[in-house]
């Protein structure tokens, strides 16, 4: 899915074109009819899903449920679309039983009333369901809201950064490199400068990067550094930790030469970044595992690298210092997803949460998989099908434990532009301290005043 740079419009003057919740009534009497509804659809938009919910969910989760029929609504729609038709249906408490949407409209539909914690929906067996114990506490967090559990979390991915064997050899850095702080960040690239890299460090700034900035620059820095950007209610101002990513920032793009300010600021600087690294001109990157799977993939990536597995290299983002970041963590990251919720207006939530829960399994992942190497959010699964890339292997098992998710609130969107404004501030040699009082003032007008704002 991709993610909404503008808020949406939950309270759309679309034409409302209403979905009953399953009735209960099949084509035989005394049938009970449960729908699904995802933005996908077969020959189109996430066209694997479709067919994995039509040729395999539906037959598979009927042969054990006798009387129960189960339809797909298939969408291939632009996200904002999906999410609007979801919206109406919902305030018109109707709509499919189960429903995928963006881990990131959780918190968004959860204060809107059009959806409810699973445990209500579903009935006391939920918390019993036995794959709450084979996905991380964290990515469970894709699906949480204010402390409560409102959907089960799909695949998922994680932040790293990554980095370029061949310089760090040049630059006398070990092949193996586990920074446990910012200053190992920066006493990296300054040896990657001293040895003749053109870019040492490239950790995505500005607003020409969007949400990229936010994602694989701010936030995981900003956790690194022992804050969320929300948290109990409030929306993080000019705190301390913010100073700290932006003075962070100023290190790295200030007179210092360790990245390079062109860069954040051109059009299509990510990808040039992207291509910069597979040339090995830059030391180090901050990115997602889509780094890993599909820009520097040997044969069918964006900027493929036919010696990656040999010459790239991956390390946990370091708190600022050990033990700093949030939780008390000594490493963090950021991770997306999406999730799939219950109708709180389902006429048979207890059945809905059965066919929910069963799209969840171990075997209902591994079957959606279909032989890809990809992360789910399933431990087990993950065991299993990750051993043939030990990069995704990594993800799984040393990132996903200690990451965080994007507050899933209308504004939120917004307040990553102000984010991504900070970063382009101080790129272009404001200091960190400007940057954070302009931020603070935009802020408390996104959010409703200095009242919703911390720090």
């Amino acid at each position: 899915m991709r993610f909404p740079r503008r808020p949406a419009v939950i309270a759309a003057t679309a034409v409302l074109a209403l979905t009953s919740c399953g009735t209960g009534t099949g084509s035989d009497p005394g049938s009970i009819t449960l729908t699904i509804a995802a933005n996908s659809i077969q020959g189109g938009k996430n066209s694997e899903s479709a067919t994995w919910i039509k040729n395999w969910v539906i037959p598979e989760f009927e042969k054990t449920h006798k009387n129960v029929k189960v339809l797909f609504q298939p969408s291939g729609v632009d996200d904002e679309q999906y999410k609007t038709k979801l919206a109406l249906d919902l305030k018109s408490k109707a709509g499919a039983d189960v429903i995928d949407v963006d881990g990131i409209w959780v918190g968004e539909f959860a204060q809107a009333g059009y959806i409810k914690p699973l445990a209500e929906v579903g009935g006391p067996t939920v918390e019993q369901w036995e794959g709450w114990s084979q996905i991380p506490q964290a990515v469970q967090g894709l699906g949480i809201f204010d402390g409560k559990k409102y959907g089960l979390p799909q695949g998922t991915d994680g932040r790293v950064l990554f980095y370029n064997k061949t310089l760090f050899n040049k630059a006398g850095l070990p092949e193996t490199w586990e920074p446990t702080s910012w200053q190992d960040i920066l006493d990296a690239g300054n040896k990657l400068k001293a040895a003749g890299v053109p870019v040492p460090i490239q950790i995505n700034a500005g607003t020409a990067m969007g949400e990229a900035t936010t994602m694989q620059g701010v936030l995981p820095l900003l956790a690194g550094a022992g804050a969320e950007i929300y948290a109990d209610g409030k929306w993080t101002g000019a705190s301390q930790a913010v100073k700290d990513v932006l003075g962070f920032y100023q290190q790295i793009y200030g007179a210092s030469g360790l990245g390079d300010p062109k860069l954040q600021q051109e059009a299509k600087g990510r990808d040039k970044s992207f291509a910069q690294f597979a040339q090995g001109k830059i030391g180090i990157l901050a990115e997602s595992d889509y780094f890993w799977r599909s820009v520097v993939e040997p044969t069918a990536g964006v900027a493929p690298m036919k010696d990656r597995d040999q010459v790239v290299g991956y390390a946990k983002i370091p708190a600022k210092q050990p033990g700093a970041g949030i939780r008390g963590q000594d490493h963090v990251s950021m991770s997306g997803g999406a999730v799939r919720v219950l109708n709180p207006f389902s006429k048979n939530p207890r059945l809905a949460w059965e066919l929910l829960a069963f799209m969840h399994s171990a075997e209902a992942t591994k079957t959606q998989l279909a032989g890809q190497v990809r992360i789910s959010s399933r431990t087990d699964v993950n065991t299993e099908v990750l051993t043939a890339d030990p990069m995704l292997k990594y993800i799984a098992d040393e990132v996903l434990p200690v990451t965080a998710y994007r507050p899933g609130l209308a504004v939120y969107p917004q307040v990553s532009t102000a984010l991504q404004e900070a970063t382009a501030a101080v790129v272009s040699g404001k200091s960190a301290d400007e940057a954070a009082a302009a931020y603070q003032d935009k802020l408390q007008g996104l959010v409703g005043g200095a009242a919703n704002v911390s720090g």
